[in-house]
């Protein structure tokens, strides 16, 4: 069966050999009325915890479709651990965040609420859903979690301290990323990104009285908090992640 073009739709539940699964309303409509898919098809699913996998459509009704477990053809993969913390920003680019990070690799997505944020209403569901769809166009076999909304002392305090927190600052002491990344002892677990407004007095005194926190200048031009978000994770991946 050609597969590559086919299309790759997340799932829930479990996928076994043999297995026949119906995907959900707005699944089945993309698969039945904008693809256009008849029985025999071949369409792609992913679930995090099985692998990617060959399904046959034998059901192509009008409203309702279902897909027939045929074989696996990448076996599941262990996303690294870098969760990615980040102010909320309003609707669009709040999006434009998730897709990107999960797109980066970030394991978890955590909204933190500081001084600052503008935005502090957070849409987890809208989050969920545009990680998902970055997961399945670009072929990756884990979806991020998506993680409830904190201020940002709580998240700090729930830290896990054997693991480095990297937060972007651009008062921070040493101007060469890379650099500084290098030097990080440890295991990076996640990087933190500040609002617009960046972040309070306060909030850099309690970042900075933290051992396990690493503050990091990306250079000498101010980029927005999306921006920001790209290039760090890009960076980290690139000194200690799975880019190496």
């Amino acid at each position: 069966m050609i597969h590559a073009r086919s299309p790759r739709l997340y799932v829930d539940g479990a996928i076994r050999a043999g297995e026949t699964i119906a995907p959900g309303p707005k699944q089945t409509s993309y698969l039945l009325n904008v693809m256009r898919l008849k029985e025999g098809a071949v369409v792609r699913l992913f679930n995090g915890r099985d692998g990617e996998w060959l399904t046959e459509m034998v059901s192509a009704r009008k409203r309702d479709a279902a897909l027939r477990c045929v074989e696996q053809v990448l076996p599941q993969t262990t996303m690294p651990e870098l969760c990615y913390l980040f102010a909320p920003l309003k609707a669009a680019r709040l999006d434009y965040l998730v897709q990107k990070a999960t797109e980066m690799g970030a394991s978890c997505l955590m909204p933190v609420i500081t001084e600052r944020t503008v935005a502090r209403r957070v849409n987890l569901t809208r989050m969920g859903a545009n990680a998902i769809e970055a997961a399945e166009q670009c072929n990756l076999l884990s979806v991020p979690e998506v993680r409830a909304p904190s201020d940002l002392a709580a998240a700090i305090a729930g830290w896990d301290g054997g693991k480095r927190l990297v937060y972007c600052d651009e008062a921070a002491p040493v101007a060469a990323p890379l650099d500084a990344l290098r030097r990080i002892g440890g295991t990076i677990g996640g990087v933190l990104i500040g609002p617009e407004g960046g972040f309070s007095d306060d909030e850099r005194e309690l970042l900075r009285a933290r051992e396990f926190v690493v503050p990091i200048s990306l250079g000498p031009r101010i980029m927005r908090a999306d921006t920001a978000g790209v290039a760090i994770l890009a960076l980290v991946q690139a000194v200690s992640g799975d880019w190496r």
